[in-house]
């Protein structure tokens, strides 16, 4: 007879190989890894997981598995980079060009009985994002941003604390690399973050350069909180406007958005939103364009108002002969 499971690890995962992207595997046709199971609590839903851990090439640091296979295939992400398997981009810049929203909870408990419900739903390596439904825009928005070839510089050493003390006595025999480290807002990441596509630094920089380069840089003047939608299709009306504009930023809330103004005659729109971030997300999303009943709608700033003409303090004084 089979030995009889464990009640305590019901849920726990068990694996023979990991979900990992070129990258994260590394250039060496012959990797070994090491497995054990339960190992560590999954950074995403904290449930045990089977770990893997190799080295991904000469020179490198070892790597090891960070989440589970079930919130990998849930995000369709790596388990040790997280970062999009397909695109290989950060997930918050994936859903934000898919229009992608998916509802986690928050604590450790709700986590784990969210990642349970959805492992019955995963059959061997189908994921459930569907894309199917995103905008064009958003998926030529993709395919520019995507990386194509590996970044295996991602797998170096990391930075010798020793040496930044200067107290590392190993030279050039030391493993770990000596340099400075940079301390800036992209080395502050935290895996929810990461996992879940909010509040991340690294795809904020990748979305604000892409906006940048397709004419949407946000004015220097901060009270402009307007985006300006021309070309729009015959068929549009105010509330097809504001509907395809809630679903196409999951990631501002619909609350945010203060007014949409449409002008059926000129064939154009503004979107008014109530705070400067909140448009500035908005503009990111839509730097390839807003698709509108089948047709691609142009995205620009608005303008701000002209300042009022100063009153003369000066008196006309008559002359007298």
């Amino acid at each position: 007879m089979p030995p009889k499971a464990d009640i305590n690890k019901a849920g726990w995962e068990q694996s023979e190989f990991p979900i990992l992207c070129e990258t994260c595997l590394g250039d060496n046709a012959f990797v070994r890894m090491s497995k054990q199971e339960y190992a560590r609590s999954c950074g995403a839903c904290a449930r045990p997981f089977t770990v893997f851990r190799w080295n991904p090439g000469s020179g490198m640091r070892f790597k090891s598995t960070v989440i589970c296979q079930t919130c990998a295939k849930i995000k369709n992400v790596c388990q040790t980079c997280l970062l999009d398997l397909e695109y290989h981009l950060p997930t918050q810049v994936r859903d934000t060009a898919l229009a992608l929203k998916m509802q986690a909870p928050n604590s450790d408990i709700n986590r784990e009985y969210y990642a349970q419900n959805m492992d019955g739903k995963l059959d061997g390596n189908k994921t459930l994002l569907d894309s199917g439904r995103a905008m064009s825009a958003g998926k030529e928005m993709l395919k520019e941003l995507a990386r194509t070839d590996p970044y295996y510089k991602r797998n170096r050493p990391k930075i010798c604390s020793f040496f930044v003390k200067g107290e590392c006595t190993r030279g050039d025999e030391c493993p770990y690399r000596h340099e400075k480290p940079v301390d800036n807002e992209l080395s502050k990441q935290n895996i929810q973050d990461r996992y879940y596509g909010r509040n991340d630094p690294v795809a904020k920089k990748i979305m604000v350069g892409h906006a940048d380069s397709q004419g949407l840089k946000p004015p220097e003047d901060t009270s402009i909180t307007s985006l300006f939608l021309s070309s729009l299709p015959q068929s549009a009306t105010e509330q097809s406007v504001r509907t395809q504009v809630v679903q196409s930023i999951p990631s501002v809330d619909p609350g945010q958005i203060k007014s949409v103004v449409h002008v059926a005659k000129s064939r154009c729109a503004f979107v008014n939103f109530k705070d400067r971030a909140s448009a500035e997300s908005a503009a990111q999303a839509w730097a390839n364009g807003l698709d509108l009943d089948g047709e691609r709608v142009t995205v620009k700033w608005g303008r701000g108002r002209p300042a009022a003409p100063q009153a003369s303090t000066s008196r006309s004084v008559p002359v007298t002969s």
